[in-house]
């Protein structure tokens, strides 16, 4: 049984590997689109087996000297043993919930196809091993049906064991 440090009301997150084609495109997602160069991460939006929205979090930091400093631990909130989740705006290397991959993949979604066709879809998160509050919040106002992680992204993706994340 896992333990997150969110997990909205009456909602489950559900598992898959990373052959699963749509966890697959979310990685490449946090590849190719993350700024957030400490913890990556990447969603799609997936509805009737297409990809209708995709998004990589985004850093508060550009320059490739603070992002560097933050990816090495330089990170206000870590140095205050903030749990994850929390107080984003201490902290300007780290992504705020307004810039989390899911909140961006959902609003890449209603861009694309309309806030109607994104009701029922499913989320495919890729680097983290849960959702905060703010994002199940977008996510259940998005009516988005299922949220998918990486199997083992408990532990793949947990800082609290950061021998075990896993970089780009």
């Amino acid at each position: 049984m896992i333990t997150y440090p969110y997990l909205a009301k009456g909602r489950k997150i559900e598992y898959v590997p990373l052959t699963s084609q749509f966890m697959a495109q979310a990685k490449i997602v946090r590849d190719s689109l993350s700024t957030d160069k400490a913890y990556s991460t990447g969603v799609v939006i997936v509805k009737s087996n297409q990809v209708i929205g995709r998004a990589g979090n985004q850093a508060g930091f550009k320059h490739p000297f603070l992002i560097k400093l933050h990816q090495n631990g330089w990170c206000i909130r870590r140095k205050l043993n903030i749990k994850s989740g929390e107080k984003y705006w201490l902290c300007p290397g780290c992504a705020t919930n307004k810039k989390h991959a899911e909140n961006l993949a959902i609003n890449n979604a209603i861009n694309n196809v309309g806030v109607e066709k994104v009701k029922e879809a499913d989320l495919y998160l890729y680097g983290h091993w849960w959702c905060c509050e703010p994002c199940w919040n977008a996510i259940i106002k998005a009516e988005i049906k299922h949220v998918y992680l990486l199997k083992d992204s408990e532990t793949l993706f947990n800082i609290k064991n950061p021998k075990n994340i896993i970089k780009k």
